[in-house]
Order: C-alpha cells, then structure tokens, then sequence
C-alpha cells in the first residue's frame, strides 16, 4: 500500500491577512445571493442568443473565481499544465474528489481555450434554483439510478460535443473519506472506450485541508493542481486493468503530494 501523502507544506497558510478575510467574507455574504441569482437566471434571459453557452460558461468560470478570491483561496497549475489543457481535444477529462471545492478550482485553473462541462446527478439539476443555470451551462444530467441507463446518456451525450469540448467525471463517485485515492468506478474508462477518446487525469491536492468533511466554511489557504499526460486505454486489456493503471498513475501523484 503507498505510503498517506503529506499535506502540501503551504496548504493552510493563509493568502490574506485577518482584516482582509473578514472583509472579503462580509462582501461575500452581502453581495453573493445576490450574484448567484443573477449567474442563475442569465438563461432565462439570454438562452437563445448566437453563441450563448459559450459566452455563459466563461461568466461561469468567471464567478468560481471570484468565490474563491472571496474566500482568500488560492488556486496554482503549471504554466506548462496551462497550455497543454488549452491545446486539449478529444478527451474525457477525471479528476479526484477530496472536497466541496473541487469544481471551483477547476473552473478557476483550466484555461478559457479548454471548453469543458460536468456530468451531474439528475436531482441537482432539477433543484429550483440551480436547473436553468446548470442547464444553461450545459451539464450532463446523469440519473444514477440505473448504472447501464446512466453510461448510455453519458456516452451519447460526449459522442455530440466537439471534440474541443470534455465532460468532467470523478471516477471516485463521490468524496472520497481515505488519506489516498478511493477505488475508481468504471464509467469513465467505458466512456473513453466507447467514444474514442482519450482520458486526461487531473490531479487535485489539498482542497480537503481546507473544506474537510463536516466543516461549513473553508480556510484560507492554497490549492494546487496537476494536468498528467493523456491516457490511453489498451484495447488488448480488460476494462478492469485499464481502471487500475488509471487510478495507479493518478494515485502516484496524488500521493507524492
């Protein structure tokens, strides 16, 4: 078994000042509802202007970023990670799930150029609060409740978007409660498989050192993240074999720190 990783030295040591966190947590508070709502109800407005989703997402993006300055988190990739996900196409992109914030950072790092969407469960896009902008975004509605009905919809859905354009799954299915990565589901694999398209695993460190399990509010601290090369699924190999060399070389990173 590999060794625990080890928090990431910098990880909680704050990016602001005292005054300055507090501050940004009153604006937060005041101003947030009130821009959620807006980013919310944009599509009821605007859906059927040319162009519309892309210009959407980027607002999107736009507002992950501004939660996170917010909250004085601060989220770090490579300039070379940078720009390999902005020349990226024709992949399924996975990512580790350690916290809450996960999506955020995501949305903050990965570069405009990078066109990319979430598959989400079905009754978080049906909420009333969040379907029309989720919707709007063009995330993947995924009804968990039937795995063989849940792959189709997925794999229809990634087979008509441009090859520009990935879906984000988190092959842990949820957040994961061990120290390292938690055992990988299938589907991703299978979707790559079924698609033609290759998988990009990106690594996530930290984000549970500052959104742990349990905790409402996160600290403020720093959040790095990790674009690995393509992977490639081996026809001659068995799904199962093809998920494990998946999770070892996310793992090796991951664990590393």
């Amino acid at each position: 078994m590999a060794n625990a990783p080890q928090p990431h030295g910098n990880a909680t040591t704050p990016i602001d000042g005292f005054p300055t966190r507090v501050l940004k947590r009153i604006m937060l508070i005041l101003f947030g509802p009130l821009y959620f709502l807006f980013i919310a109800f944009v599509p009821l407005i605007c859906a059927k202007r040319t162009g519309f989703r892309g210009w959407y997402w980027r607002l999107v993006k736009r507002a992950c970023s501004r939660l996170l300055w917010l909250l004085s988190i601060r989220a770090e990739m490579s300039e070379a990670n940078k720009q390999d996900l902005a020349q990226d196409s024709n992949s399924v992109i996975v990512i580790n799930h350690r916290s809450h914030l996960d999506g955020f950072v995501l949305m903050d790092v990965v570069p405009d150029s990078k066109w990319f969407t979430f598959a989400a469960k079905k009754e978080l896009c049906d909420a009333a609060l969040l379907k029309t902008g989720f919707k709007g975004a063009g995330l993947v509605e995924i009804d968990r409740k039937s795995g063989k009905v849940a792959k189709a919809t997925l794999s229809a859905a990634v087979h008509s978007m441009p090859e520009r354009r990935s879906v984000v799954l988190f092959p842990e299915g949820t957040r994961t409660k061990s120290e390292s990565l938690g055992e990988f589901k299938a589907g991703a694999v299978l979707v790559a498989r079924e698609t033609g398209r290759m998988i990009r695993p990106i690594v996530i460190h930290d984000s549970d050192q500052l959104l742990p399990r349990g905790r409402f509010v996160p600290k403020s601290g720093t959040i790095r993240v990790e674009a690995l090369p393509p992977f490639k699924c081996d026809p001659e190999a068995t799904v199962d074999e093809d998920v494990t060399r998946l999770r070892n070389t996310m793992m090796a990173v991951f664990d590393k720190g």
